[in-house]
């Protein structure tokens, strides 16, 4: 398999913008697990620093408002105009801009946490150490993280197929090292096994800026 582009990335989620956004409108209402680490980082969050939150790779922007509704100040970015444009359209209260996770527009420290909530499973493998370089970059001392991978059982990643482009399932100790190398220390992982409909282990690493 091909390296999905950047553009080849933004030009497939343009497509499909509308059915994503529509599937995935509701899709915290029947994830429980997921509800309780979003909690717990809106927590470590408003705890440990008074900025702001990005979510990075936000789509249609459902859990961009979820966070503001747990008391955090929230922003979304993506690398998406449609999906940006959805975003805008539910939420008129919180702000959505384009983006790319490799060059953000944020000043060094700038933020109090990221969400990247299973927006790198495109990025190649080659070149999310130094995306997660980037989340560090414009995280402040002590900001948290929280990341959300497609776990897999091989030592090294794995390219798969994937609706929309091709993704990478992801060894959690993999993550956990990259996070490491790049200044994060590890507060929590968990996986799960995937639900109906679902076709992979899904992984998520709660890490705090060193």
């Amino acid at each position: 398999m091909t390296e999905p582009t950047v553009a080849q990335t933004r030009i497939a989620y343009d497509a499909v913008a509308d059915r994503y956004a529509e599937l995935f409108r509701d899709m915290l209402d029947s994830l429980p697990m997921e509800r309780a680490l979003l909690a717990a980082f809106a927590e470590l969050v408003r705890d440990n620093s008074s900025g702001a939150v990005a979510d990075i790779g936000c789509g249609p922007g459902q859990v961009t408002a979820h966070l503001h509704a747990l008391g955090l100040t929230t922003f979304g970015i993506d690398l998406s105009p449609e999906m940006v444009s959805l975003a805008r359209r539910a939420n008129p209260h919180l702000p959505f801009d384009e983006g790319s996770m490799t060059n953000l527009d944020l000043a060094d420290g700038s933020l109090g946490g990221i969400l990247a909530f299973f927006s790198t499973i495109h990025t190649p493998p080659r070149q999310l150490s130094a995306v997660i370089g980037e989340f560090q970059r414009v995280l402040a001392p002590g900001g948290h993280l929280l990341f959300g991978f497609l776990a897999g059982d091989a030592p090294q990643p794995e390219a798969t197929d994937h609706k929309v482009a091709i993704a990478y399932q992801w060894p959690p100790d993999g993550i956990a090292e990259l996070l490491r190398q790049n200044g994060f220390t590890e507060i929590a992982r968990i996986q799960r096994e995937p639900h109906e409909g679902e076709r992979f282990r899904h992984g998520y690493l709660l890490a705090r800026r060193s």
